[in-house]
């Protein structure tokens, strides 16, 4: 079983992705994480990275190729990725968002992604920012855009459900495509 999982900066992705991998006892893979980890490396923010990548694309040519090897080599996975569903087609494809109010919260309470965020305001716009940053990039390099959600199986808003009663959601249409 593949799923992908995409959505907005702070939707919820890699918390419901490790939850549904979990239940399901399949790998987990965090696009987000591996991004992260690109930017610690290089001791930048996300935003600044993101800033650099719209100048430089062997970062995104980087993370498309470790989607696509994952695609390529397992086979029982889920995975939280903004392009998951481009990289790998043959997957369960899910999309989550929330309200930038929400989304900004809950960045602003994460100590692993809060970073630079000082106030709310803040980190509102620099969801914007960063949003703003790959919709260019994702339209200008692969000709897609990863907020139509027609491209998605189920598409799901968090705002206001906790994280069990999404992936309590995200298992029942799961297990509907399995019998399908």
């Amino acid at each position: 079983m593949r799923i992908t999982i995409s959505g907005s900066p702070g939707s919820g992705k890699s918390t419901v992705a490790k939850a549904v991998a979990r239940k399901l006892k399949l790998e987990h893979y965090s696009a987000g994480g591996y991004y992260r980890q690109m930017a610690e490396e290089r001791k930048m923010s996300v935003l600044e990275f993101a800033r650099l990548a719209e100048q430089d694309p062997s970062i995104d040519e980087e993370l498309d190729q470790w989607l696509v090897q994952i695609g390529r080599t397992k086979e029982n996975f889920v995975v939280d990725a903004r392009l998951g569903w481009h990289f790998i087609p043959k997957s369960i494809k899910l999309f989550l968002n929330a309200s930038l109010k929400e989304r900004a919260r809950r960045i602003f309470s994460d100590d692993v992604r809060n970073e630079h965020h000082i106030t709310m305001a803040r980190t509102q716009e620099d969801i914007l920012k960063r949003e703003a940053s790959e919709k260019t990039r994702y339209a200008e390099k692969y000709g897609i855009d990863y907020f139509d959600e027609s491209k998605y199986d189920l598409v799901i808003d968090t705002t206001h459900k906790p994280v069990e009663k999404v992936v309590e959601e995200i298992l029942k249409f799961v297990e509907g495509k399995k019998n399908d």
